[in-house]
């Protein structure tokens, strides 16, 4: 039996929470694709639940026991009849492991297969397949097994350093080292969170660029040999490493260079053989205008609004297409990007009070609506904001016509946003997006600690 649009699934398993859960329920009523969504004891009446064809309770709040049971997820998959599973992002997107669970079970994996999730998913790896697809590196190691050869390295290197986690993303598991006495007790530091945040220890190094920007690229990849950019974003607004504006396409690299990063990510796409939605992402030197690979994330990222918005690509229905054995519905020369796209990610977070998470009930919710304007979420008036989980609470997407017309609208947005209850990032937001350094695209990875936070 085929779905809409020639997609073969009947039915499918969502594996997420959130607005990402949200999205890709949407994504399957768009296809004509019955959804299953999981829920936590803590999601019971989340917007996903409401408006999947059906949800089934997975276990208890906390992820340990329901979203990262890969054995119940699984059975609820088969239980429900399901024939494919998203995994969304987080939890267990981008492992190889519950990617290939699912194909013995019988159960599509909407994501790349168990070999390039491997391939990428270590950071070391992914490197060396990078360098042998022609792709410039960061100067680093290979895994790190003392602090002495951490600090011989270093000095090869040259200080600043960064140390990285083998498994990592998101920040976590890494410390820049300005100095040889600080190696020891960072490596320390960073092999602690590491362990604790992926189950493995491993670090490796790479010089630390002092004036870096983030710079991504969007790819696509199915089973026919097909594999498409679809531009690129700019997200180096982050406070920790973590992103809290994205934009798309970045205001400050030339055509010369964008061609050149999006020819390289495609180029590492093809090296692995990627099947699925994938974003090959680089660290941009602001001061010899050079761009290094970093890393692969293997999964649909939080920031993809901004690419569907100034490409009119529906990636998440592309991630279903592809999985299901059909080619990607457009090619290269049919990706135009028009435009200019801002995202701001608004978190139940106190800024106030070093973004400590702010859970609890919205008592309004009331999201901005105008030309231009879409919001990603999960919440309503009435909904309590969980404190187990990651504290997004909706993504504000604004296209414009230009990069100034798309922070005014922004901006214009965030004030008729209307949010009581819990507290959160929108007043913190409007602060970055009216500083003339952000306006005058001035911003590198470590600008909001430096301007706003006070940290060097």
């Amino acid at each position: 039996m085929a779905a809409g649009n020639g997609v073969v699934f009947r039915r499918v398993f969502v594996a997420n929470r959130g607005e990402i859960a949200v999205r890709i329920v949407r994504a399957c009523a768009k296809l004509g694709i019955e959804s299953v969504v999981a829920v936590s004891e803590a999601d019971r009446d989340s917007l996903a639940a409401r408006l999947a064809t059906r949800a089934v309770c997975i276990g208890p709040a906390r992820s340990t026991s329901s979203y990262l049971r890969p054995e119940i997820l699984i059975s609820a998959a088969k239980g429900t009849g399901c024939d494919a599973l998203h995994p969304g992002y987080g939890f267990l997107a981008e492992s190889a492991a519950f990617s290939r669970m699912c194909g013995e079970a019988g159960v599509v994996f909407i994501g790349p297969s168990p070999t390039a999730i491997e391939a990428m998913g270590d950071k070391i790896t992914a490197v060396q397949l990078a360098a042998q697809a022609g792709l410039p590196c960061v100067p680093g190691t290979q895994r790190l097994e003392s602090a002495a050869e951490a600090r011989r390295a270093a000095r090869e290197i040259g200080y600043p350093v960064l140390l990285k986690a083998s498994a990592g993303g998101g920040g976590r598991g890494m410390r820049i080292v300005r100095t040889e006495a600080e190696t020891e007790s960072a490596m320390n530091a960073a092999t602690a969170e590491a362990h604790a945040a992926f189950g493995d220890p491993a670090l490796y190094m790479e010089k630390f660029v002092e004036r870096a920007r983030h710079i991504e690229i969007q790819v696509l990849g199915d089973r026919h040999g097909h594999v498409v950019h679809l531009g690129d974003r700019e997200c180096s607004t982050q406070r920790r490493h973590q992103k809290l504006i994205e934009e798309a396409p970045s205001p400050v690299i030339d055509r010369k260079l964008r061609a050149d990063l999006c020819e390289a990510a495609v180029s590492l796409a093809r090296r692995v053989n990627y099947e699925g939605a994938g974003t090959v992402e680089f660290v941009f030197d602001d001061d010899n205008r050079r761009f290094y690979f970093i890393e692969m994330n293997t999964r649909i990222q939080v920031e993809h609004p901004v690419t569907e918005m100034v490409t009119g690509r529906d990636l998440v229905s592309e991630q279903i297409r592809i999985a299901a054995d059909l080619p990607i519905s457009f090619e290269q020369d049919d990706v135009c990007v028009e435009g200019h796209a801002i995202e701001c990610r608004i978190n139940a977070e106190d800024p106030a009070r070093n973004f400590m998470p702010s859970p609890g009930r919205l008592l309004a919710w009331a999201p901005p609506q105008g030309a231009g304007l879409r919001v990603d979420t999960h919440c309503y008036a009435g909904y309590v904001v969980p404190p187990f989980y990651d504290s997004l609470l909706a993504k504000v997407i604004m296209h414009a016509p230009n990069r100034a017309d798309a922070i005014a609208g922004m901006l214009q947005a965030l004030d008729r946003f209307a949010v009581d209850g819990v507290k959160t990032t929108i007043d913190f937001h409007k602060r970055v997006l009216a500083h003339e350094d952000f306006r005058r695209a001035r911003v590198t990875s470590r600008w909001v600690e430096e301007e706003f936070l006070g940290r060097a």
